[in-house]
């Protein structure tokens, strides 16, 4: 069901300007941190829209980030003509990472904790 929740959507802003600036970092901070908060990112965007529930939404993002990340596995850029396109570079990334799928299970994980806590383990489907 299509929804506005302004907070998922202030919590999806706040992420991504924290995201825009760890992508200016280099190491552990952006690599690792954050592939962690992509997913939570992705998560509170969709949430922001969508009146689901959480873990449907959880797992979801977590399919699609590790969907990308294997898709990383073949010439998916240049198949489609994006190349040379930093946009595309940066979304879908360059090089495979299972540090990477392991970070975004953490992040899915901490989702669904942090969620079923907030509802006092009631109602968390």
């Amino acid at each position: 069901m299509f929804t506005f929740n302004k907070y998922y959507f202030l919590s999806f802003v706040i992420l991504l300007l924290v995201e825009i600036g760890i992508a200016q970092l280099s190491g552990f901070i952006r690599h690792t941190f954050g592939d962690f908060l992509v997913v939570i990112l992705l998560y509170c965007l969709v949430k922001s829209f969508f009146k689901a529930a959480s873990i449907s939404i959880a797992l979801g993002v977590l399919v699609f980030s590790f969907t990308i990340e294997f898709l990383q596995l073949t010439p998916i850029l240049e198949l489609v003509g994006l190349e040379e396109n930093r946009m595309a570079k940066i979304i879908f990334g360059a090089t495979f990472s299972i540090y990477d799928l392991i970070a975004y299970f953490l992040g899915v994980l901490l989702i669904i904790i942090v969620e079923k806590r907030a509802n006092f383990y009631g109602n968390f489907k």
